[in-house]
């Protein structure tokens, strides 16, 4: 089996020993993704921004999508994101989980993480 890893250069990366994504076993794996910004929807904007990348890079693209877990510190802000998800996944929503747990760092409000098939499969 081939295996591929993205990296997105991101600062927990290579202090923590991880990679934005990887491609393997007919699904491309991408990491739970945080991003700066004012609001909870400034940041899953970012982070998704973040993801689309990985995701171009390895050939995907939220169409493609098939396991999305959501993390917040608060579970109330989670809403505020389903318009932007909604637009994000259009017609293709894939499997979601929203669990309310700490982040790595309290100036996060979302984690992203994300499941595609990989290209050709």
């Amino acid at each position: 089996m081939t295996i591929r890893r993205i990296s997105s250069v991101g600062p927990y990366e290579a202090r923590i020993g991880y990679c934005r994504a990887v491609v393997a076993g007919g699904f491309v794996h991408v990491a739970g993704t945080v991003a700066e910004g004012d609001t909870v929807v400034d940041q899953c904007r970012a982070a998704l921004a973040t993801i689309e990348k990985a995701l171009a890079e390895a050939g995907a693209s939220f169409s493609d999508a098939v396991r999305v877990n959501y993390y917040l510190p608060d579970a109330a802000e989670f809403e505020p994101c389903w318009p932007l998800l909604s637009e994000t996944f259009g017609g293709n929503p894939p499997a979601g989980t929203m669990i309310e747990c700490n982040l790595i760092d309290p100036k996060f409000r979302i984690e992203i993480e994300l499941t595609t098939v990989a290209p050709g499969v």
